[in-house]
């Protein structure tokens, strides 16, 4: 894997992965994401339809609890998960937890992190944690690290104490790697700990950065636990300090608005698991990413050109009728709402999906008041659609050098 990146403005980078993949012939532009899966497939899509979606990402994400019941399976099988799950030509990450999942706190200990797969609670060592990957024989993949430092408060011994097991676990798995053949094309992205305590953030990110990992995954700031602002700051001085030609990559933020802000502090590559989040909750991914207009009028959302400010007051009905309402952002749209019973416009107009070129919101709202199975396939197949696309902007916007015009239009959205 190679970065080469080809403008560098104030935080942000734009730029390419090369040689990606076995055959290192797969490529991926940065800002970007990954195609979130559960056990190697889209949810709620097939193969073929997750074809029709279009600016898909070359590399799709997987969970290690989703396979650690496979290992057995996928040992005897012995080549590799992406040709198991029909994905050979793809280039597999194995993430250390599901994004979408949240882990209870308090299992970790100098010598095992714990995973929760389908039986339950799964303690895993650094040798068991390489046999995994030894399986899987991923293309990219997190190393083991000690990430439980999520909390409201996280003490300076605490945050001390991951970074001490995630440096030894991953002193161990470079070691084991060496040794292991069917893992010597596979890429290990070293894990950036400390909570919210700047000192061991910087001294996580240096001694990472002195070993041979192919990237660097900023972990731990998923979740409303740590401020806003402590974050920004905490990826600011942590990029500040790491080495430029290696991907940074971040887990758990989704929201277009916390995007940008990473992006602006040099991160490179996020998950998609965000549009998922969206489905889920029978909504629709509905906000403009067009920097071209005046932000004022790019404000005025899709939505029956109603104004963000009017949509964002529209949310406080939806409670009735959506689950997950709380969770919801200003950047969706919940389909199960009444009025939308008898609207035949697309999801989004203008946009070129599947769903909204076939089919109206009406019928979205019939599905999913019938329960049918294909209201998720095609919320899936828009919101993956809407969500790429999104990213496509910020690149064009970072090559024009209109970031802050781009900016500006998602955070009038962000109300």
């Amino acid at each position: 894997m190679k970065l080469s990146l080809s403008k560098v403005l104030g935080g942000c980078r734009l730029g390419t992965l090369t040689n990606l993949g076995r055959k290192g012939v797969q490529s991926m532009e940065i800002p970007g994401c990954l195609l979130y899966t559960k056990m190697g497939s889209a949810p709620h899509l097939t193969h073929d339809t997750l074809q029709m979606v279009k600016g898909i990402p070359v590399v799709a994400q997987v969970s290690l609890p989703a396979m650690v019941d496979l290992q057995e399976v996928l040992e005897d099988y012995k080549e590799g998960l992406g040709k198991f799950i029909g994905m050979p030509d793809s280039v597999l990450y194995c993430s250390l937890y599901d994004p979408v999942v949240s882990s209870p706190p308090g299992y970790n200990n100098n010598k095992t992190v714990s995973i929760w797969g389908c039986g339950g609670r799964v303690e895993i060592t650094p040798s068991k944690f390489m046999a995994i990957q030894r399986a899987l024989q991923p293309d990219w993949f997190q190393c083991l690290a000690d990430g439980d430092t999520i909390a409201e408060e996280v003490s300076k011994k605490r945050a001390k104490k991951s970074v001490d097991r995630s440096l030894s676990f991953l002193d161990e798995c470079l070691q084991m790697q060496e040794k292991i053949p069917e893992l010597q094309e596979s890429m290990m992205i070293g894990v950036i700990e400390g909570g919210d305590v700047l000192e061991e953030r910087l001294r996580s990110a240096k001694e990472t950065a002195k070993r041979p990992v192919a990237g660097f995954l900023l972990d731990g700031f998923q979740g409303d636990a740590m401020a806003k602002e402590t974050k920004l700051e905490l990826l600011s001085s942590v990029s500040a300090v790491l080495p430029e030609d290696k991907p940074r990559l971040i887990h758990g933020i989704g929201r277009p608005d916390l995007v940008l802000e990473c992006v602006e502090r040099g991160v490179d590559v996020f998950e998609s698991c965000f549009p998922y989040q969206v489905t889920e909750r029978g909504c629709a991914l509905s906000f403009s990413y067009n920097y071209h207009l005046d932000p004022e009028t790019a404000g005025i959302l899709i939505e029956n050109g109603k104004l963000a400010a009017e949509k964002k007051e529209d949310q406080k009905t939806k409670s009735e009728t959506c689950e997950g309402a709380q969770d919801m952002s200003s950047f969706e749209i919940c389909l199960k709402d009444k009025r939308y019973q008898g609207d035949f416009g697309p999801l989004v107009n203008g946009c070129s999906c599947y769903c909204c070129q076939n089919h109206s919101r009406a019928y979205i709202h019939h599905l999913l008041m019938t329960n049918e199975l294909l209201a998720g396939v095609l919320l899936m197949m828009h919101n993956f659609q809407h969500y790429f696309s999104f990213f496509c902007s910020v690149r064009d916007a970072l090559k024009e050098g209109k970031l802050n015009q781009l900016k500006e239009t998602i955070t009038r959205q962000a109300l």
